[in-house]
């Protein structure tokens, strides 16, 4: 059984997409959350680009008792030292130093020579080394459409020069999880252990969790997630949907991870509050009516065993179980309340009060079941 790490990048690339802006007093309120969670890094944000991100780094720096915490830098020496005057030199403040990891990067992005990627990844983590941090991450961006050959002599040099994780960025949600499996499995023989190997994926076709879940079994060691997925387009991958897989399937896969399920809505709730996220109606654990259902037929299961629909437990995620009256719904559900009512009535009145309550309602009408049983019980004038 082997453990995996979780990186949590909610507050740097989760912060950078449109919209997630937060300010230093936010982010702490938030990563404080997270730690709570038992995640084992926390990514605070870039320090060398705002005087706000300065302040951050900080502020995480004095506040984080567990967690190790981490900055990110380009692979510029300027950037490490902003960096560590930030968030001091500690076995628990670690660097992400960006790489570039295509050649399409190189040219169009960058105007860079390979030669002087290379070099510059391999200088700016020499110099983080004499520094005295030993928490030295080279991310490689668009690593999942960089050319084998490059990002062989990228990773070996970077390992060489001191590097003691080596990121995997599939940057654009480029890969498949067999393209990004063998990818992992390349990276995991050229920089061999005890150098750590993390997946970094996007979901831009979907595939954010199945790809790090193939980079896990092809050797990768962590995972850089965020809460609800937020980040750059579409997103990357969720640590709800993450590690609430390898609760259930651990012995399937032979991974686990030590994160706490229960307080999970909680820091998503908090991060919604704090950036003004809409609440999704579908997404997996945390969607509005991930635990809710409104047709009948579901709800006759879950009224006799919650386990017919229910495989994920929404306790096991600190949420509740709901059922919505809606036209879908059916007899049970309302045969169901007034049992609760101790109400008898027989099949003929049955048949109204379902025609009046459920199968005459607008088209989207929902309505909460507590609020249809105080409905019920005045129609039939049941003493409360």
């Amino acid at each position: 059984m082997k453990r995996i790490s979780i990186f949590d990048t909610t507050l740097r690339d989760g912060e950078q997409a449109p919209g997630n802006t937060m300010s230093p007093a936010q982010k702490l309120e938030l990563a404080l959350k997270i730690e709570a969670l038992n995640v084992d890094f926390i990514e605070g944000g870039f320090p060398a680009s705002s005087s706000a991100e300065f302040e951050t780094a900080r502020l995480l720096s004095q506040a984080l008792t567990r967690a190790s915490f981490v900055s990110f830098c380009r692979a510029q020496r300027s950037d490490v030292e902003i960096a560590l005057d930030a968030g001091g030199v500690s076995g628990r403040h670690g660097l992400q130093i960006l790489a570039t990891g295509s050649d399409l990067h190189l040219e169009h992005k960058r105007r860079i020579s390979r030669a002087d990627a290379i070099r510059e990844v391999v200088e700016t983590v020499e110099f983080a080394r004499t520094q005295g941090v030993t928490l030295i991450s080279v991310g490689i961006e668009d690593a999942s459409r960089g050319d084998e050959s490059f990002l062989r002599e990228l990773v070996e040099q970077s390992v060489a020069a001191g590097a003691s994780t080596v990121v995997v960025a599939d940057t654009t949600g480029y890969s498949t999880p067999t393209q990004y499996g063998d990818l992992i499995r390349k990276v995991r023989h050229w920089a061999p252990e005890p150098v750590r190997i993390a997946t970094h994926c996007h979901d831009d076709f979907g595939l954010a969790l199945a790809n790090a879940v193939a980079g896990l079994q092809a050797g990768a060691d962590e995972v850089q997630v965020t809460l609800g997925g937020i980040g750059e387009r579409a997103g990357n991958t969720s640590i709800e949907e993450l590690v609430g897989l390898f609760h259930y399937k651990r012995d399937e896969f032979g991974l686990y991870t030590d994160v706490r399920l229960e307080g999970m809505y909680d820091a998503y709730t908090t991060l919604r509050q704090i950036i003004g996220l809409e609440e999704p109606r579908n997404k997996a654990i945390f969607g509005k009516y991930a635990f809710s259902t409104a047709a009948g037929i579901h709800q006759q299961g879950v009224l006799r065993n919650p386990s017919t629909y229910e495989y994920v437990e929404p306790a096991q995620f600190g949420r509740e179980r709901s059922m919505l009256i809606a036209r879908h719904s059916g007899r049970s559900v309302l045969r169901h309340l007034l049992d609760q009512l101790g109400a008898e009535v027989d099949e003929q009145h049955l048949d109204a009060l379902y025609r009046t309550y459920i199968t005459d309602r607008r088209e989207g009408d929902c309505e909460d079941l507590h609020v249809l049983q105080a409905r019920l019980r005045e129609a039939l004038a049941i003493a409360a």
